[in-house]
């Protein structure tokens, strides 16, 4: 089976920083595209950056900026950078693992919270 643990959230004073963690088994880490999506309380669940099996990545407009996702497909992990962090980027983080091609998967891990708050 395919496993997603995601790691590193905790609380953090605003303007601080957190790298966040996802590490895959079960699967060749390299052939998924990865995403971190949020979820806060009452909200959807938000897509907050992706990044392919190719490497090119993407952010949402709240994040752009600050945020930077990356992968080391020799550590089978990919990472959400946060920096500036704002008390608005509160929320569970969830790493995911998808294709965009056939056969489609969506994978989801099982979320770390990050807390921004003084």
């Amino acid at each position: 089976q395919v496993q997603l643990v995601e790691s590193g959230g905790g609380l953090v004073q605003p303007g601080g920083s957190l790298r966040l963690s996802c590490t895959v088994s079960g699967s060749p880490f390299s052939i998924h595209n990865m995403a971190w999506y949020r979820q806060a309380p009452g909200n959807q669940r938000e897509l907050v950056a992706t990044i392919t099996k190719g490497g090119r990545s993407s952010y949402a407009d709240s994040v752009k900026g600050r945020f930077t996702i990356a992968r080391d497909n020799a550590k089978n992990t990919a990472y959400l950078q946060m920096t500036s962090l704002r008390p608005e980027d509160t929320a569970v983080y969830y790493c995911n693992a998808y294709s965009d091609i056939v056969p489609a998967y969506d994978y989801w891990g099982q979320g770390t919270q990050v807390t921004v708050s003084s």
